[in-house]
């Protein structure tokens, strides 16, 4: 590509003569690691550090043209052409569209947002596409696949540039379907600027990010961005009982397909739910007539994330046989109430839960198909928002019959301070010392306080009596954990199932009889 074909459309304060703007561009990068001979550079202010300090380095390794907020003596020095824009991160985001064709306008392109639910939700219409007889790719938390190519997912959604080299090497490999996860990050930053979405489904909103959006309506004017930004002839998907679904409604341009549990939803449950380990079974009613859903998931927040993909396929125009087939064969997601079972007779669920609304939801779900007690294993991150710590102490307090706090990923912060901040909405239980015994608590819900992770799942399999459910929360799907600005491999259902195996051998605490 031509830098001109770049040139042309972007806002640059640049005036570049005919020989530099019929420079080709083989190639464009935003990291000056990944800089080869005919790239473009694009500086990048980021949170750690700024992409300009790297202009010397991106030439000395072959860059041909620069784009930048400001001028750059070195590229000015060796006569390099540099592209100076306002904000260079929603410049690369255009220039990453034009450079890979608009991909995204050849697939049809699924976007889902809100707190909590995106990724079993993303999961179920990727299967109900592919039921449908369809290729789909998907993008999100856990992963990102294109075909039987998985990719690690360092963000939810990636940065533009490696967004819109997904899109296409999905439209090359002939992947008609993308499902896509899309953060209030990606939209704050205008990751997915310029992707043209076919369905934006918007699950629920609740407090996450603060650290970042600052408060809970900057969070929200992030999310809302994605159906704003939906033309007319596309469809927004809203779930009716969130507090904030009128105002979705009222700004988008799009259709509106509405889910719910009542009947005043589009989409909404016909008649009652049974729900247990096994899964989920119950009727929806849909414009387009009565579907009867049977589901492997466990737990009844997971009906809205199956009504919400039902509302996708319904607006990608799927018929409703192929989307019971797609719900009925989504087996379960990673990290997202899913199972340990090595033949005990008491439960193990890891989920990702990391919000105290999601912290609650699980419990509540736990609680619901627990035959004994619920033991639940927590933490919460470092670096990130510091006001949830308390009410998620508290939430878990009020979910289980035991706790035991611990630590998640706690960065570059003080497991001990992370883990006081959380104590500090656990007043209401009762603090028993660890090793020691774990007898009568007067009516209170006893917690223990153990920061080893590690440790703290070993002695929740320990405390585990016959139809107990133990409930580790926090990190899911995640196969690391971040000390310092360490990552080490680390992950709860492998831990989780050595601890079963090692079950026999002696345990620190024991339940008083």
């Amino acid at each position: 590509m031509k830098l001109r074909e770049l040139v042309g459309s972007l806002k640059s304060q640049s005036i570049l003569s005919p020989e530099q703007l019929d420079r080709e561009v083989s190639d464009i990068a935003h990291d000056s690691r990944k800089v080869r001979p005919g790239s473009l550079f694009v500086a990048v202010r980021g949170f750690n550090s700024d992409g300009h300090r790297f202009i010397s380095q991106a030439l000395q390794q072959g860059a041909t043209a620069v784009m930048a907020e400001f001028e750059d003596r070195s590229a000015t020095a060796a006569g390099v052409p540099q592209i100076i824009v306002e904000d260079s991160r929603r410049a690369l985001a255009l220039a990453a569209d034009l450079f890979y064709g608009g991909p995204s306008r050849r697939l049809k392109l699924v976007g889902l947002t809100g707190t909590k639910g995106k990724t079993t939700t993303g999961y179920l219409v990727k299967s109900i596409i592919e039921a449908a007889g369809h290729a789909s790719g998907l993008i999100g938390t856990i992963e990102y696949r294109v075909g039987e190519r998985v990719y690690p997912a360092p963000n939810t959604t990636p940065e533009s540039l490696d967004l819109q080299k997904l899109l296409r090497e999905m439209v090359d490999t002939g992947i008609t379907h993308c499902v896509m996860e899309v953060s209030s990050h990606a939209l704050a930053l205008g990751r997915t600027d310029h992707c043209q979405f076919e369905t934006a489904v918007f699950t629920n909103l609740a407090q996450d990010h603060l650290d970042f959006h600052k408060d809970r309506q900057a969070y929200f004017q992030a999310k809302l961005q994605l159906f704003t930004g939906l033309g007319p002839g596309k469809t927004a998907v809203v779930n009716a009982d969130d507090a904030v679904a009128a105002e979705i409604i009222r700004q988008s341009r799009a259709a509106v397909s509405t889910y719910g549990l009542s009947e005043g939803a589009d989409i909404h449950p016909a008649e009652r739910i049974v729900h247990g380990m096994s899964g989920l079974s119950f009727a929806v009613r849909t414009p387009k007539g009565t579907v009867a859903v049977d589901s492997p998931l466990v737990g009844k927040h997971n009906v809205y994330n199956i009504l919400a993909a039902i509302g996708a396929g319904l607006a990608l125009d799927l018929d409703l046989t192929a989307i019971a087939r797609g719900i009925s064969s989504m087996r379960a997601v990673p990290g997202r109430m899913e199972k340990v079972d090595e033949g005990q007779d008491f439960g193990v669920v890891v989920d990702y839960a990391h919000t105290e609304e999601s912290l609650v939801l699980l419990l509540q779900a736990v609680r619901e198909v627990a035959k004994n007690r619920v033991i639940t294993v927590f933490g919460c991150g470092g670096d990130r928002d510091r006001t949830k710590r308390p009410t998620m102490g508290a939430a878990a307090l009020a979910g289980s019959d035991v706790v035991i706090v611990t630590s998640d990923n706690p960065r570059t912060e003080d497991p001990a301070g992370i883990i006081s901040e959380i104590e500090s909405g656990m007043v209401a239980g009762l603090k028993v010392a660890f090793p020691g015994p774990l007898g009568p608590a007067a009516g209170r819900t006893p917690y223990l306080v153990i920061p080893a992770r590690a440790q703290a799942i070993e002695q929740a399999i320990c405390l585990a009596q016959p139809g107990d459910v133990v409930v580790l929360a926090g990190k899911g799907h995640e196969d690391y954990q971040i000390i310092g600005s360490t990552k080490i491999h680390f992950d709860d259902r492998e831990v989780a199932r050595e601890a079963i195996r090692k079950r026999s051998s002696e345990c620190g605490v024991r339940s008083a009889e």
